[in-house]
């Protein structure tokens, strides 16, 4: 059991109060004062935030919520600005997986990004190059736009 990813071990015969001690352990750890402090993330470029926990985008006063798809790009694009990601980097982030993705639903998604942007007043601020990838073009300047 152990060497298939389990990390720990009741031996038979056992005894009620062991299990039920072994199992309130575990719970302390995963959820009481033992667990590790997740502290919220916030990805900001120019007064846009990023919460990619919480799936919310935030423009000065303005929040939007977006989806997890959405975040894992706007964060891509906020964390390697101003450079170019590919194409095939979003598509390995996005789906993490060995199976094949249309090559449209990365365009998709980004033309879902940009829709959700410009309800925050913000439009192109995701440049395509061509047969590249993605670039964040900032076209607001602290919240305004320019």
């Amino acid at each position: 059991a152990l060497e298939n990813g389990g990390d720990d071990f009741i031996p038979k015969p056992f005894h009620y109060e062991v299990v039920m001690a072994k199992i309130r352990s575990h719970l302390r750890r995963a959820y009481g004062d033992y667990a590790p402090k997740l502290e919220e993330r916030m990805i900001e470029q120019q007064g846009l935030s990023l919460y990619p926990e919480r799936l919310v985008l935030k423009l000065r006063n303005q929040e939007i919520d977006i989806t997890r798809n959405e975040a894992i790009l706007l964060e891509m694009l906020m964390k390697n600005y101003p450079r170019v990601v590919s194409r095939e980097v979003l598509l390995n982030k996005l789906w993490d997986s060995e199976s094949y993705v249309d090559d449209n639903t990365l365009s998709v998604n980004t033309t879902r990004v940009r829709k959700k942007l410009k309800t925050l007043q913000i439009e192109g601020a995701i440049e395509t190059i061509r047969s590249v990838g993605y670039r964040l073009h900032i076209t607001w300047d602290n919240g305004m736009e320019k």
